[in-house]
């Protein structure tokens, strides 16, 4: 491969179509979500696994009500609230899946919700 037709190649990559913000959301949503299933389904046989797909869906999680606290955000009021109040339930729930007290199932059921409104919202643009 020559240079000419690797730099034709790199560019017919980047010239495809920009996602949205909705999709990247919904894109990392989904991710976190089928990588807390897969270790939900190990269970005990691959505990540090849940462990870190629990973790990094608290940090999803602590990132989206980040954003909703900014004062730019322009997603109202209540939706911003409860997007909050999602965090803290995921953080809370998660520590107890953790002291093995509770499933993933909820986490698995919140997650599901917000992308079927995201997809529903025309993610897929």
């Amino acid at each position: 491969m020559n240079a000419q037709s690797m730099a034709q190649r790199a560019y017919a990559q980047s010239a495809g179509p920009t996602k949205t913000d909705r999709r990247a959301e919904y894109e990392t949503i989904a991710r976190a979500t089928h990588e807390l299933k897969a270790a939900a389904e190990k269970g005990a046989t691959d505990f540090p696994r849940l462990a870190g797909a629990l973790h990094r869906n608290n940090r999803l999680w602590t990132i989206l009500a980040a954003d909703v606290a900014d004062r730019d955000n322009p997603l109202p009021k209540d939706l911003k609230a409860r997007i909050v109040f999602l965090s803290q339930f995921t953080k809370r729930h998660s520590a107890q899946v953790l002291a093995k007290k509770a499933t993933v199932v909820p986490l698995l059921e919140i997650n599901t919700a917000i992308l079927r409104g995201l997809r529903n919202g025309s993610a897929s643009t």
